[in-house]
Formats: structure tokens, sequence, C-alpha cells
């Protein structure tokens, strides 16, 4: 904790509110600083775990980088969950942590039904991660997902609504068959009367049937 508070940068602090993110404690290290000093350190559980009871945003930060996936527990990951008040910790934990768990796909199923705004997010974030990470899950393994993203593409919170955004396009850049689907998924959420929904639906089209993203896709079939 010395180390971090070290490390500080005044102007990182002051920025943060800036990109959304609001802890009310917090030092301000930036990224790289806390990676380097991540790689320094290696995988440590319990130094992790003692790091994110402090509450202090760079020392759970620093948590997620260091805690061993193998050793996470389902009943860690819903107590930390508890405590996610930021997309920031919320992304990160899902990223670097929680996506190499036993528990990602389930928790991605169970935490898309959960009332809180920054929980509800780590289900869509998950999702996403994922779809971009998970090489060797099946398509079929998405195909639930993609009726979770629908069920909950009316929800307005900013943070859950990008996320749901996020997951429906990442699923749907996997492969074509993905593709096709997802972009079925979407066009059935733009005729939800939603504003969220209509916005989810809106920019996931447009990035799924872009020709970019249809020239990669087949590709990438065809190769």
């Amino acid at each position: 904790m010395r180390e971090l508070r070290a490390l500080a940068d005044p102007r990182v602090r002051a920025g943060m509110a800036r990109f959304g993110v609001f802890a009310e404690k917090a030092h301000g290290v930036p990224a790289p600083k806390l990676q380097r000093l991540a790689r320094e350190i290696g995988r440590d559980h319990r130094l992790a775990e003692q790091l994110w009871r402090t509450g202090v945003h760079e020392a759970r930060c620093l948590a997620f980088l260091i805690a061993e996936p193998e050793k996470v527990t389902e009943a860690q990951m819903e107590h930390w969950a508890r405590d996610f008040h930021s997309w920031a910790i919320v992304d990160g934990t899902c990223r670097y942590l929680l996506l190499f768990t036993p528990y990602a796909w389930k928790k991605a199923a169970e935490w898309s039904r959960r009332k809180e705004e920054y929980i509800k997010r780590a289900a869509f974030s998950l999702m996403a991660y994922l779809a971009v990470h998970d090489k060797r899950a099946p398509d079929a393994k998405f195909l639930p997902l993609l009726r979770l993203i629908e069920r909950e593409a009316t929800d307005e919170r900013n943070f859950v609504r990008k996320a749901v955004n996020w997951a429906l396009r990442q699923i749907g850049k996997r492969n074509l068959r993905l593709n096709r689907v997802a972009i079925a998924t979407g066009r059935r959420i733009r005729r939800i009367d939603s504003p969220a929904a209509r916005w989810i639906a809106a920019d996931a089209l447009r990035e799924l049937t872009s020709p970019a993203v249809q020239r990669r896709l087949r590709k990438k079939a065809s190769g």
C-alpha cells in the first residue's frame, strides 16, 4: 500500500471522473504502473484478497491482476461482486481474473438477472470477454447468452446498456453463423418499445452488418 501511494499521480486521480470512474478511495495510479507492479509481484492469491479488502481502487486493480484464477471460489466471486462500484473494476476483474475461472459461464447467466447495476454489467462484460477469448467454446454455448441479451435490452442504465450492446457485438463478430444469429437478435431488439433497446440494436447492427466485419468473417470462414 505504501508503494501504491508512492506511485500516485494527482492528475490521474482528478481525471478519473471524466472517464466515469468514481471511487471514494483512490490514489490515481496509472494503469501501466499497476501492470508493472503486478508483474514484479507475480501471482499471489492471499495478497490479492488482502488488497481487495482495503477498498482502495488501485489496490483492487492490483488484486485482480495478481489473483490466481484456479483458487477463486464461487463464494469469492459473489463476495467481490458485491463490492463492484465502477465499470473499470468490473471490466478489469472480468477480463483478467473471472474469465479464467470455472464459473465464468455460470455467472454470466446468473448475474444477468441481478438488480445491482455493476453486478449486472459484470454479466455482460463476461459474455463479451468469453466471446473473444474462449476460443474452444462451441457456438451452441452462445445462443442462450443472446437470449439473455434480448431479455435485458430494456435496461436504461448507462453502464448496463453499454455492456449489453458490447456483448451482442462481440458474439456477433465471433463467426459467420453467430453473426447471422446476432443480427437477427438485434433486429428483434430494435422492435422493442424502449430507448435503450433501440440504441443497443442500432449501434450493434451498424457494426455487425458493416462491410468490414462481413469481409473479415467470410475470410475467416474460408481460411
